[in-house]
């Protein structure tokens, strides 16, 4: 077996995880089923992961990498802060939620995995603080970037914005609605301009 840089070879065995969890959910994916999916041995897989929180954990920060790049890249940051959220919500929705149901549906069910398994509740914390932080510094980047303030901490905007995004989400999963996903996207921006107060 030709060597591989352990970085690369961690991000083989995420993306393996992330389509085995897919596949088989949280529950049902162990390390040896995602060792499989990467087609290595499973001592290969412990070497790099050796629990499966750790490889959880690691997926998570993946989603929420992924996340940041679709943010980082969805708007121009130099038109306002208002702006930049509606065009953020915009683009985060048609490229991660619209067509990336599974994508979504693995997002929730790893957090209530986590929930639900003695000493993995950090996992939970972990994944939605990140969540908030990544939201809260592209608001602020935008903001200071236009040269404006906000009334409140770009943390609680942050946590506002993915409570509203969460809620959109959970309705979008269980009944699929463009028209009423697109009103509700277009209030949600409206309703964290007005918490912003800029």
């Amino acid at each position: 077996m030709p060597y591989i840089e352990a970085a690369v070879r961690r991000q083989q065995f995420i993306a393996a995880a992330r389509i085995a969890l897919l596949a088989h959910g949280v529950a049902k994916t162990s390390l040896r089923v995602v060792a499989a999916e990467a087609g290595v041995p499973l001592a290969t897989m412990q070497y790099v992961f050796p629990s499966k929180e750790k490889l959880l954990r690691a997926v998570i920060e993946d989603v929420v990498d992924e996340i940041a790049h679709v943010l980082a890249d969805s708007a121009a940051t130099d038109q306002g802060l208002a702006n930049a959220i509606r065009q953020g919500l915009d683009t985060y929705w048609g490229q991660l939620v619209r067509n990336g149901r599974e994508l979504q549906l693995l997002q929730y069910e790893l957090t209530m995995y986590a929930l639900r398994t003695p000493g993995h509740e950090d996992l939970a914390r972990v994944q939605y603080e990140r969540y908030a932080a990544v939201v809260a510094d592209w608001c602020r980047h935008a903001a200071e970037h236009a040269g404006e303030t906000a009334v409140v901490s770009f943390d609680h905007l942050g946590r506002m914005i993915v409570a509203g995004v969460d809620g959109l989400i959970l309705q979008y999963v269980c009944d699929p609605d463009d028209a009423r996903a697109r009103k509700g996207l277009e209030a949600l921006a409206e309703m964290a301009k007005a918490l912003a107060g800029v």
